[in-house]
């Protein structure tokens, strides 16, 4: 059964009821005082807590796609079957085999006149991984004998989500369609990814010394992959990364550590530094400095600022960055520019997020350029100063730039 299909959802359903139900007619029979009858109610009421807890892990697993399949639960990756996996050395003839096709992916469909999304595996030539991912083509893409170019946004979902919540829950391909139907953003390549190369370990995007190279892969190894295999633009203001929560995180710290690849980044209710626990491992080989350098606020305090543009979105009421928020718009110096949509309530979760979509995609959208023309979208980012995001339902937003 698959993990977060409906069967097993229902036998674990199932398998709660008949405990709660053998601990109710099974107890009076234990009642005594000796030890052997306190041993068994013990037994009972941790076992139906037991079957009941893994009745709601999976009920909310299977609700927000934390693990996609049981080898992402235990860590064991699915191998694809692939004689094109490229090795550090492929040759230039062969740099089509950075992108593949991904089998073992599901195939999502979108409404005639909305695009396309294709089921890949992307391959790192620099760091050897490989990682699932779906990339939206706008139809205007998909016109004959059109050769331009498009802007590429890269988006991550958090952790330990599964690249699919993007299309499922944020809803980011139909959204995207809807904003290039509507002209508020240009015609744009959309790669949708997980954050972590390493699962079930979270790599926070990170290079770990003596460990998987995640920065490395997102900066460098996808969008040459990418550009392998489909019109992208080919300079760094065609390119920007976006992601909710860690990804959130990954998109703003690859804008500021990579201004040569990604202009822009959308944070949607990311954080600004990784905190180590059991899920990352030891992330920077015992170094302060190398922490420091993964700290976003701590580069705005000590480094120049980078030339990119940042969008962070956060809730005054229902989400922990709001404080930390409100410092980096403090710190925030030329040329970098910073702006901010900030709900005076959501939780930590994508019905929040797709609130604050549309209008982070339309100010993405307008701080990305194309190789060449792209088309009739007129877009163009406001000038230097104040200025606000309009928010959900037209309302502006809270929003600063500086």
């Amino acid at each position: 059964m698959r993990l977060t299909g409906v069967p097993l959802q229902i036998t674990v359903v199932a398998v709660a009821l008949i405990a709660i139900v053998a601990t109710v007619r099974l107890a009076p029979r234990v009642a005594g005082g000796r030890l052997a009858d306190v041993l068994a109610r013990l037994g009972l009421v941790l076992g139906c807590q037991l079957f009941v807890v893994l009745a709601v892990l999976d009920l909310v697993n299977a609700s927000f796609d934390f693990y996609g399949s049981w080898g992402d639960l235990v860590g064991v990756r699915a191998r694809t079957q692939n004689p094109g996996v490229p090795s550090a050395r492929t040759p230039a003839a062969n740099r089509s085999a950075l992108v593949t096709p991904d089998p073992a992916a599901p195939r999502y469909r979108l409404p005639a006149g909305q695009g396309r999304i294709d089921s890949v595996v992307i391959h790192g030539a620099r760091t050897l991984i490989s990682e699932p991912a779906f990339v939206y083509l706008p139809p205007q893409y998909l016109t004959p004998a059109d050769r331009t170019r498009f802007p590429v946004i890269v988006a991550f979902t958090g952790y330990p989500g599964d690249a699919q919540n993007l299309i499922t829950h944020l809803r980011l391909p139909t959204t995207v369609a809807q904003e290039i139907a509507a002209g508020r953003m240009p015609p744009a390549i959309v790669v949708m990814l997980r954050p972590t190369v390493a699962p079930p370990r979270d790599t926070e995007c990170t290079d770990v010394p003596h460990g998987p190279q995640a920065e490395t892969f997102f900066a460098q190894d996808v969008p040459a992959a990418l550009a392998s295999a489909y019109r992208t633009a080919d300079r760094a203001t065609g390119w920007g990364a976006m992601g909710d929560s860690t990804g959130g995180y990954c998109a703003a710290k690859l804008a500021m550590r990579h201004s040569d690849r990604y202009a822009a980044g959308v944070s949607l209710a990311g954080y600004y530094h990784a905190l180590q626990d059991f899920t990352t491992g030891d992330l920077y080989g015992r170094s302060r400095a190398y922490r420091d350098e993964n700290d976003l606020l701590w580069r705005l305090r000590h480094l120049p600022s980078p030339p990119v543009s940042l969008l962070l979105t956060t809730s005054r009421v229902g989400e922990k960055d709001y404080a930390q928020t409100r410092r980096f718009l403090a710190l925030a110096r030329p040329p970098m520019r910073v702006a901010s949509i900030t709900l005076p309530f959501g939780g930590h979760h994508f019905s929040t997020w797709r609130r604050e979509l549309p209008p982070a995609l339309r100010w993405l959208g307008a701080r990305l350029a194309s190789g060449t023309k792209t088309g009739s979208f007129t877009g163009r980012p406001p000038g230097p100063g104040r200025s606000t995001v309009p928010g959900p339902g037209g309302r502006s937003l809270s929003a600063g730039r500086r």
